[in-house]
């Protein structure tokens, strides 16, 4: 073909302009490459390098917690775990099968798994087995190499050593859960805990969670595209959390917690200058250990439904009619208030007449003449009938209210029951009635409405150890660094002091010093080798008609009297107050006053 020179000359202009556009191009492309290569090398590399590294998370150990002794009450344990990664896995039940033809994995540890699995976060990696023995850890690293998310992972559990030993004062940790992430978002907290898997859920683990819980650390490591690590390219490590000394005495803790044996109830035991509490009893009690990794669905259930309730902190929110334990806080309110002359004489004939109805006295009979002291000692509920009538219930709130009764003590764990102190405004709003005179007579022998916790007669017993003197009671005596060996001190916090007489304080307390010298916990306190004031307490569970009398053996256990004492000694530099309730253990005597002394017992011996 033969072109004419007009085409020619346009094939030259197509073809340069073509060329022209290809250089042009060409030069763009180039101008990009070296842009990319030079001024934004970094950046893409960096993009790069994020590609192939991801980061682990290193849990932090959590801080340890002793006793004031420093005995050892929640550590942590050192194993290897057999941890599923939901998200990971290629199908469920074809993965168990596989680890069962290498271990034996059980129904129970599937159960578990699967409650785990809807409760925590999903990209968390999940215990199924553990710890687990040498044996079966070399048996499963050999196998598991084709099995996408299971791991064998070397783990720090949480430890109680002492088992059911001062649970209710420990608390547990349990896996997070969304409720608790939702909580700590609530609080602006969620970002504490990334990376954590357990969280302080009762008792001392949850209310020093800031303290015990530490900071995360956190490896970079390469891994290729199938997500085998290559190596490790830094890390940060973890930051432990801080150990911490509690008030009690584990050995004394376990005494009392032995003393009850299957019998119901609480004892708070402090020290009444520091406000330190020594001992902090709830039976029953509870193994922590079963709630680390999640509780068998069995052993919850029994927990959960026994009728002894072993999951209730009574000290902390069991609450209970003080009974004949309140007389000597009756006798302070009558004599700050100016309601009763001490040395004015009654006579108790075993019965206190209002209207009708017939308020009886615990002795058939009663104890004839009666001024304020011998009430105390012998506890006569006549006295305390007529007193109340006299005082009013209103006054009597206003001069009881002091002791903290019907008050948060403020102590160092959370979920403390108020209990009640009535008063005639708080019987209108809470039962929309006003308040009958009837009612009052009750309320002096520590019946009625009345219902406190055993912590908050602890505190009110300490306020007359301490003749006045408020001081806030208190589980946490210190806290040490991971790589210090020194505690630092919680110094005592003082809420105040009472108006009232020191004259009056002596008088009660040489009342309650006579009470376990000559009256109703002499049989006990007979032979101390230490002075020491108390009072005992039976409290009735249910209400006697007008013409019945209360009798211990026709009645059932679960209705039969509470049995109370409260006390402190040495009388005149107090060392130890104490409160104790045992569920349906009938007169005070019998059965809470026993334990009182093997507390004092074993407490002031070692202080001599």
């Amino acid at each position: 073909m033969i072109f004419s020179r007009e085409n020619q000359k346009v094939f030259r202009v197509r073809a340069s302009s073509l060329a022209l556009v290809v250089s042009m191009v060409l030069t763009l492309l180039l101008l990009r490459l070296a842009w990319l290569q030079i001024v934004e090398h970094e950046k893409h590399s960096s993009k790069a390098e994020d590609n192939r590294v991801i980061l682990l998370p290193q849990q932090a150990p959590r801080g340890m917690i002793f006793d004031r002794n420093l005995r050892v009450l929640a550590r942590n344990d050192a194993g290897f775990y057999l941890e599923l990664k939901s998200s990971k896995i290629e199908g469920f039940q074809k993965t168990i099968q596989k680890l069962r033809e290498v271990i034996e994995i059980k129904k129970n540890d599937v159960k578990k798994f699967n409650r785990l699995r809807k409760e925590v976060r999903s990209y968390d990696g999940l215990p199924l087995r553990g710890p687990l023995s040498d044996i079966e850890v070399a048996k499963l690293v050999t196998r598991i190499q084709n099995l996408p998310g299971v791991e064998v992972r070397p783990r720090l559990i949480r430890s109680y050593p002492l088992g059911v030993s001062s649970s209710h004062v420990l608390g547990h940790i349990g896996r997070i859960s969304e409720d608790d992430l939702l909580r700590q978002k609530k609080q602006n907290n969620a970002k504490q805990y990334r990376g954590f898997t357990h969280i302080g859920k009762l008792g001392v683990e949850e209310s020093y969670e800031n303290f015990l819980r530490g900071k995360i650390g956190y490896q970079h490591v390469e891994v290729t595209a199938g997500g085998k690590m290559i190596r490790e390219l830094n890390n940060s490590l973890p930051v432990p959390g801080k150990n911490i000394a509690l008030t009690i005495d584990a050995k004394l803790q376990k005494l009392v917690e032995d003393s009850f044996g299957r019998k119901k109830g609480g004892l708070v035991a402090i020290e009444p200058s520091t406000g330190e509490i020594l001992a902090f009893v709830s039976m029953p009690n509870f193994d922590p250990n079963a709630f680390i990794d999640g509780i068998d669905q069995k052993i919850w259930e029994k927990l959960n439904t026994s009728p002894d309730k072993p999951l209730l902190n009574r000290p902390l929110k069991g609450l209970y009619p003080p009974g004949s334990t309140y007389k000597p806080f009756m006798a302070l309110a009558a004599l700050s208030s100016g309601a009763k002359d001490p040395a004015e004489i009654i006579n108790d004939p075993g019965y206190f007449v209002l209207g009708t109805h017939k308020f009886r006295d615990s002795t058939q009979g009663g104890h004839g003449q009666v001024d304020m002291k011998k009430s105390i000692v012998v506890s006569s509920d006549t006295y305390y009938y007529k007193l109340a009538i006299g005082m009013g219930v209103d006054l009597i709130h206003e001069h009881i209210s002091p002791f903290g009764f019907g008050k948060l003590t403020g102590v160092d764990l959370s979920g403390e029951a108020r209990g009640i102190l009535p008063s005639s405004s708080w019987k209108l709003k809470r039962h929309g009635t006003q308040w009958l005179q009837g009612e009052t007579p009750s309320i002096g022998i520590g019946q009625g409405y009345n219902i406190f916790t055993i912590l908050q007669m602890a505190k009110a017993t300490s306020i007359i150890a301490n003749r006045g003197v408020v001081i806030k009671p208190k589980l946490f005596k210190g806290s040490r660094e991971f790589n210090s060996s020194e505690f630092t001190d919680n110094e005592p916090v003082i809420q105040g002091k009472l108006d009232i007489q020191q004259e009056w304080f002596d008088f009660v307390i040489d009342a309650m010093e006579e009470v376990n010298k000559s009256g109703t916990a002499s049989r006990v306190f007979g032979n101390a080798r230490y002075p020491v004031a108390g009072k005992t307490g039976t409290a009735q569970v249910f209400t006697i008609k007008q013409d019945e009398e209360y009798d211990s053996e026709k009645v059932p256990d679960r209705l039969k009297d509470h049995s109370l004492y409260i006390g402190f000694a040495p009388v005149d530099e107090p060392k130890i107050a104490v409160a104790v309730v045992v569920e349906n253990g009938g007169f005070g005597v019998t059965t809470a006053t026993p334990i009182a002394k093997l507390v004092f017992d074993f407490y002031l011996a070692k202080k001599h």
